[in-house]
């Protein structure tokens, strides 16, 4: 089967796209990759080496959930177009809203990894501001579920979003994410520290919280805090706690060290439809405090110590019980871990991907 495979280089679906087009290829797919955002960087795209079988083109159209992207959407869709009739894809699976009401006859996957309104009604605990961006954006979401053949969602808090705030889609499923397990490394000597990976600048992270109260243990906080669009910190100097680290973005080899040390990890997002950075904790054998909120319940529960959402004193206590006490925290870690392994392995994601395509690719369309 030949599969066009959209992504983006600026967040976890980039992550979530190496593992799946990785499973792919190495089980004998054809797969075409594009990309959108940021052209990735060398060692963003290290990953493909020496995969057979992969044809990827990067771009640098901007995203649909961007300010002032219409024009980038309309160039991107009509750069897909010409790009489908040229390669003849079997299947198109889509990680973006936007291109799912493309105009060819291709059997198409659409993803939703995120959206602008469940995040803002997470974030903000009430409807976003009717804008004209906001109408258009609401509009391309809507027109890119009723036009795919499949949508997939990566846990059943979101699909449930997907369905509340645009439609009901004609097939719906959900497919966990998951990590290759041999890429983490769970057996070295921990730290009693504490350590999270996201972008400073989404609220949606909300890793700001770790900022909130004097914490009972040094705490590094890992990831980019300049907005993509606004390129501007959000957090001044003074912001910062004495034991409160704040590092770059690091690459592969970095966060593996990062995490292969850390005692816990601290998932503090108000919104997170799934969440790959508290897996890869997981797989490194840190203990997880997770905030009380719907998706981390439906992934996290038995395995993770949560807290309640956006209370930083609640935060502290889940730390310090574990920071206090290592017997438990040392069960929790390993807790995790076999959850981890359990629930959201790479191949168990790619069955389910693979699953699905035969479904909504008849045998007999698949190009020879």
């Amino acid at each position: 089967m030949h599969i066009l495979v959209t992504a983006d280089t600026l967040g976890g679906v980039w992550t979530y796209t190496r593992e799946l087009v990785t499973g792919l290829v190495r089980r004998g797919e054809q797969v075409t990759l594009v990309s959108f955002g940021d052209i990735p960087t060398a060692a963003q795209a290290r990953w493909m080496e020496g995969l057979k079988n992969l044809d990827y083109r990067p771009t640098a159209f901007k995203l649909e959930w961007m300010l002032d992207s219409e024009p980038d959407m309309l160039a991107s869709a009509q750069y897909l177009e010409a790009l489908i009739q040229e390669i003849k894809p079997d299947l198109l699976h889509f990680n973006q809203f936007y291109y799912g009401s493309l105009r060819c006859d291709v059997p198409r996957v659409v993803v939703a990894h995120s959206d602008v309104v469940s995040w803002w009604m997470s974030v903000h605990k009430k409807e976003p501001p009717e804008t004209e961006w906001l109408r258009w954006y609401r509009q391309i979401v809507a027109r890119g579920l009723s036009h795919a053949t499949a949508v997939v969602a990566p846990s059943r808090w979101m699909l449930d979003q997907v369905e509340l705030h645009y439609a009901k889609p004609a097939f719906g499923s959900v497919i966990y994410n998951g990590r290759t397990a041999l890429l983490f490394n769970p057996h070295i000597s921990k730290e009693e520290n504490i350590v999270t990976v996201g972008r400073l600048w989404d609220s949606g992270k909300n890793v700001g919280l770790l900022l909130r109260q004097e914490l009972p243990a040094a705490v590094r906080i890992v990831g980019c805090d300049r907005h993509p669009e606004l390129q501007s910190s959000v957090f001044a100097v003074e912001d910062i706690p004495p034991n409160v680290r704040l590092d770059p973005e690091q690459d592969e080899k970095q966060l593996v060290q990062t995490l292969a040390r850390a005692g816990i990890y601290a998932a503090t997002s108000q919104y997170e439809p799934f969440g790959l950075a508290p897996v890869e904790a997981a797989l490194s054998r840190c203990a997880i405090v997770a905030s009380d909120i719907p998706s981390f319940r439906e992934l996290w529960e038995g395995a993770a110590v949560f807290f309640r959402n956006n209370n930083p004193k609640s935060l502290r206590d889940a730390l310090e019980s574990l920071l206090r006490d290592p017997g438990l925290r040392q069960r929790q870690a390993n807790l995790a871990y076999r959850h981890a392994r359990q629930h959201f392995p790479a191949e168990r994601m790619i069955d389910g991907y693979t699953n699905l395509y035969q479904t909504v690719v008849p045998a007999r369309a698949i190009s020879a």
